[in-house]
């Protein structure tokens, strides 16, 4: 087992159950990125508040700084590369109020991270959809849409898993039908998923 599932694991023995399905969404999510490919996540409420959490680990350093190293630090210079953080590319589709606004207003609110999926999604990049439910009406479409598209999938969910597990390529599904424990659960999972990518995707730091 890895030494990070391991420790997670430790911390958080109720999780031994979904530990394959973590490791799974790890190596669909370190494939897509070491390919070139980013991240998109959403979710709703306290799962929304996660996907921005998440996206904010990714895209600075996480439990190291992450210096700017090789053919990047040339590029941008010593000085500015200074000022830096190796990113991993990660979109959270909970922000773009201009955009949900209008879409809510015009359109389906069902379907605005199916949209958003559209316009940032690409072949080979990852949707990862939370919903505590796994039935989250606007989260099931752009997981549905990901997958149309060419997107890999995984879902975090309670245990029940609901549509969102159904449609996903990998999909945690915690021990608990409380949202305030599932949101609990969810919180150790990605922040270990963090730290297995930077382990992995910044080996020098």
């Amino acid at each position: 087992m890895n030494t990070h599932l391991a420790c997670l694991l430790q911390r958080v023995p109720a999780l031994a159950p979904c530990i394959d399905d973590i490791q799974r969404a790890y190596t669909i999510m370190h494939q897509s990125l070491a390919a070139g490919g980013k991240l998109l996540i959403c979710g709703n409420g306290g799962s929304g508040a996660d996907a921005e959490h998440w996206g904010g680990e990714l895209l600075k350093g996480f439990k190291s700084r992450r210096p700017i190293r090789g053919e990047l630090l040339g590029k941008l210079g010593p000085e500015l590369a200074g000022k830096l953080q190796g990113a991993l590319p990660c979109i959270p589709l909970t922000g773009f109020l201009g955009l949900r606004t209008a879409w809510q207003n015009d359109c389906d609110p069902d379907y605005v991270y199916a949209q958003l999926t559209l316009a940032f999604g690409r072949p080979g990049d990852t949707l990862v959809g939370i919903s505590t439910s796994g039935n989250s009406r606007n989260v099931a479409p752009a997981l549905e849409a990901a997958k149309r598209l060419g997107l890999h999938t995984i879902a975090l969910t309670g245990e029940g898993g609901g549509k969102a597990a159904q449609i996903a390529d990998a999909s945690i599904r915690v021990p608990s039908q409380e949202t305030y424990l599932i949101q609990e659960y969810h919180l150790p999972i990605y922040h270990t998923l963090c730290i297995m990518l930077e382990a992995d995707l910044f080996p020098e730091t």
